[in-house]
């Protein structure tokens, strides 16, 4: 709930200065249309999440297999309905306004609600995904505030002129030691490190599991060069630390061109802010401009470097096939698990 206010209120921001630039008020039917767009592809985007994680409890519920099964059909005819609505809605003499607006609404579309759609993402594999990328975003901004307010001499981009390299640096080396620890910190708890499944049998949704490896101490050996400066031969630290280390270094050196963007785009339509809802900070794009670079960079991060095979995924989408499927695909994991030698010939006689 807390990612869809702050997507629905990002959108909001935007929109309004197209609304602004354009001087667009008048034109039938346009600001009902840009929400009504915004609710078929939340619609389509969490409906998808949904049949993804909480297929178990979704075979519960008949209305429910209904629209898991059509659900792309669905989206793709709701969506359809917008796309008719725009076209009669268009008035002569303003087709190039109405167009702008279009494109505005739909670009706006892609950059916060599907980013927010990763964001949902990473939230499933496990709270630190989410947390973890967050909070470095936020030390980030603030170590590159100090360092630059103590340091700074040297400019860094003519978009954002109070940024200057020393801030830049120092942000980095700042945020890389703060994932570190944060990892470290939150590494320990089950809470954090676990996905979120749909326990059928309790039916509750739960955060519990066996943690996986990169949640496990593991010995390292250090390099050489590093024994004779640090003295020691090995470290122990959770595998989960290094990747930090990944993803505070996109954060401190990728991220912070989330915010150039941002003011690149104030600056091409000569506004300060996005909006004024937070007094002296501007709107609530102004401070998540970079958070939706950081987390479409996690959820590539887990899909190339973490995520593996979910058996619980897998067994949801086998419970949603009809009964022969499933005694066809159970005979052939038998057969295969037998020759394999896993599977003892008296088990495969009983079944």
């Amino acid at each position: 709930m807390l990612v869809m206010t702050i997507q629905i209120k990002c959108f909001q921001e935007i929109i309004d200065i197209g609304y602004r630039v354009y001087h667009s008020y008048e034109l039938p039917w346009f600001r009902t249309l840009s929400w009504y767009f915004l609710v078929c592809v939340n619609y389509f985007f969490y409906g998808e999440t949904l049949a993804e994680y909480f297929g178990a409890l979704v075979q519960r519920e008949e209305p429910l297999q209904f629209l898991v099964r059509y659900h792309r059909f669905i989206s793709f005819a709701v969506y359809l309905a917008g796309f008719c609505m725009f076209v009669l809605s268009l008035v002569k003499k303003h087709y190039r306004l109405q167009f702008y607006m279009f494109a505005w609404t739909h670009v706006t579309l892609l950059i916060v609600v599907t980013q927010s759609h990763l964001v949902i993402q990473n939230l499933f594999e496990g709270m630190i995904w989410f947390l973890v990328p967050v909070s470095i975003v936020i030390c980030n901004d603030i170590m590159a505030y100090l360092f630059g307010f103590f340091f700074g001499r040297t400019p860094l981009i003519k978009l954002s002129p109070k940024k200057t390299w020393e801030g830049f640096i120092g942000g980095f080396f700042g945020t890389l030691v703060f994932g570190f620890i944060l990892a470290y910190l939150l590494a320990q708890f089950q809470y954090f490190v676990c996905p979120v499944e749909y326990n059928s049998e309790t039916n509750r949704f739960t955060a519990e599991c066996e943690p996986s490896d990169i949640f496990v101490m593991h010995e390292y050996t250090l390099p050489f060069t590093v024994q004779s400066i640090l003295r020691w031969k090995t470290v122990t630290i959770y595998p989960y630390q290094i990747h930090s280390v990944a993803l505070s270094t996109f954060g401190s050196l990728i991220g912070p061109f989330g915010g150039f963007f941002a003011s690149g785009f104030k600056r091409a339509f000569k506004i300060k802010d996005f909006a004024d809802t937070i007094p002296g900070h501007g709107g609530i794009m102004d401070r998540f401009d970079c958070q939706y670079l950081m987390a479409t960079f996690t959820h590539v991060y887990i899909a190339s470097f973490i995520r593996g095979p979910n058996p619980s995924k897998v067994l949801q989408q086998l419970l949603v096939l009809q009964p022969e499927q499933q005694l066809s695909i159970f005979n052939a994991m038998r057969d295969r698990l037998r020759d394999r030698g896993i599977l003892p010939p008296a088990a495969t006689e009983a079944m």
